[in-house]
């Protein structure tokens, strides 16, 4: 593997703080999970995982090219990172207040449906996108992965949010009380604001 331990785990802390950052992928699995339990809520969450999945390989894979035919393209991409995480924190530390809107094509009842609208959510979210292609060129240098090194981004990108999302799903009534809490909710968004940006610091440093 040519990545380092160091990196991976940082990349892992950036996916566990935007995991707790609310978005409609919560209000989705709350609205299920209220509804049908945690057996209608959990598909939904296997989903996100196969966006989770998609994203990483079309960055890692199309960055890798472009990064070959401009050899200074990855140090370009490396400082878009920081940008992103600052931009990122700065906006929930602005809006921390701000209600969350839930889309309704999330929360239709069945297994299927459940699924579906997970892979919809990040497949058709151009933040996921932003984030994915921008992230990981902070992280790894995407012209030197190995096989190994892609399995290994890979399987932090699915397992953190999926294991969050389940997690979340399975104790959707208790979480519901700090969703329904604007004030608890503000200073959720303020914390993982904060912490996008201190990630930001942190690529910027490496």
């Amino acid at each position: 593997m040519t990545i380092t331990i160091e990196g991976l785990l940082l990349y892992c802390g950036a996916l566990v703080i935007l995991f707790l950052t609310p978005g409609p992928v919560w209000v989705a699995i709350i609205a299920r999970g209220l509804t049908g339990g945690f057996s209608a809520a959990w598909p939904l969450a296997v989903g996100v995982a196969i966006g989770d999945m998609v994203w990483p390989l079309a960055a890692i894979f199309g960055l890798s090219w472009v990064a070959s035919v401009y050899a200074d393209f990855m140090v370009v991409l490396r400082w878009v990172a920081v940008g992103i995480f600052l931009l990122m924190g700065y906006l929930l530390i602005r809006h921390a207040g701000r209600a969350i809107s839930a889309d309704s094509r999330l929360t239709r009842p069945g297994r299927w449906a459940g699924f579906a609208a997970g892979v919809a959510a990040i497949l058709g979210n151009p933040k996921a996108i932003l984030f994915y292609m921008g992230v990981l060129p902070g992280f790894f240098d995407l012209t030197r992965v190995t096989a190994p090194d892609i399995a290994a981004i890979l399987a932090v990108s699915v397992a953190i949010p999926m294991t969050g999302n389940l997690i979340f799903a399975a104790t959707v009534d208790r979480v519901r009380r700090v969703m329904s809490s604007p004030t608890a909710l503000r200073r959720l968004n303020l914390t993982a604001g904060w912490l996008l940006i201190a990630v930001a610091g942190a690529i910027a440093l490496i």
